[in-house]
């Protein structure tokens, strides 16, 4: 007799992140998942198994649809916390993000512990959540956390509403702060790091994109799709235990690149020609959101929990413009 697949619901899955998770959880017999988000969400298409996966749309921050979606998962043995507000548009309107990035989780939580105690939560924060004053070098786990933004301000309180939960025995709970994805498939996000991904895309296409700074040198903190998906399962299936009750977050691994070095690899694998569709023009918003992150961070803790880690922009950029030709 097969076993019974372990519900797995995923909110935000009309994103990014959350379908590139279900692409490989669907492959695995072992998994059903509850896909949810504002817009009705897609099954990702070419998984084996489909037929495992339920589409649920609805406004996370209504109570009585987080009960039908908890009750559409019984019994339920993981949930990836996606859906948010991007930080360029957490900036714009702080009374949305409140609503979204805080308040909808804490309550999602809440009914997590009042219907799945101790159930295992993967919520995805960011390292937005630090800020100036930042040290000369990488930042490491000592560093205090100075979020500069809403948007890290507001995945930082979560953080900290999570680490107690946990500790009480609530859930049994990961925080990942995620690096900026590179390259993303897709459309431009609200996110000030769009660009990253944009400057690589939209070339690829035929379209321009605008690079939000003059200063080629700035580095981002960047992390392939690829890896990620990795990284997700691993901690999905991560003994609790290897982190301290009261300290719940992960800094998931990535590598520091340069603006110049994402343009040398674009024209390295996609040609010289792709360069004219980028315009550097400076937008002092979204810039001053960008120089509050730090460009590097230490990943020695991951790496010892088993997590895995890119190799090179190049490699990032190849993996995107390789997948085109497939």
């Amino acid at each position: 007799m097969a076993p019974i697949p372990k519900n797995i619901i995923v909110t935000g899955a009309g994103g990014f992140i959350g379908p590139l998770l279900a692409a490989r959880l669907l492959n695995d017999p072992g998994y059903r998942l509850i896909l949810t988000d504002l817009v009705e969400p897609v099954v990702p298409a070419g998984v084996k198994y489909p037929q495992n996966a339920t589409t649920l749309k609805g406004d996370i921050c209504d109570p009585a649809f987080v009960s039908s979606l908890l009750a559409a998962a019984r019994p339920l043995s993981a949930i990836f916390i996606f859906h948010g507000i991007m930080s360029a548009g957490s900036e714009a309107d702080w009374d949305l993000s409140l609503r979204v990035n805080v308040n909808s989780v804490r309550e999602l939580l809440l009914a997590l512990r009042n219907t799945y105690p101790g159930v295992r939560v993967i919520y995805s924060s960011s390292q937005a959540v630090y800020g100036q004053p930042l040290p000369s070098g990488m930042v490491t786990d000592s560093v205090t956390p100075t979020p500069e933004g809403t948007y890290g301000a507001h995945k930082l309180l979560t953080e900290t509403f999570i680490n107690d939960m946990h500790r009480r025995g609530f859930i049994d709970a990961f925080s990942l702060r995620f690096p900026t994805v590179s390259v993303r498939p897709g459309r431009p996000t609200s996110a000030a790091s769009s660009f990253l991904s944009g400057m690589i895309r939209e070339p690829m296409k035929g379209e321009e994109c605008v690079v939000p700074l003059r200063d080629r040198a700035f580095k981002s903190f960047l992390v392939s799709p690829d890896i990620l998906q990795e990284n997700l399962i691993r901690v999905l299936n991560m003994d609790s235990s290897k982190l301290p009750k009261h300290i719940r977050h992960i800094n998931v691994p990535g590598i520091s690149v340069s603006i110049q070095e994402l343009m040398d690899a674009l024209a390295k694998y996609g040609g010289e020609e792709k360069l004219k569709y980028l315009r550097e023009e400076t937008n002092p918003d979204l810039e001053r959101i960008l120089r509050s992150w730090a460009p590097e961070i230490d990943t020695t803790t991951a790496m010892k929990l088993g997590l895995a880690k890119d190799e090179s922009a190049d490699a990032l950029v190849k993996q995107y413009i390789d997948s085109l030709k497939a």
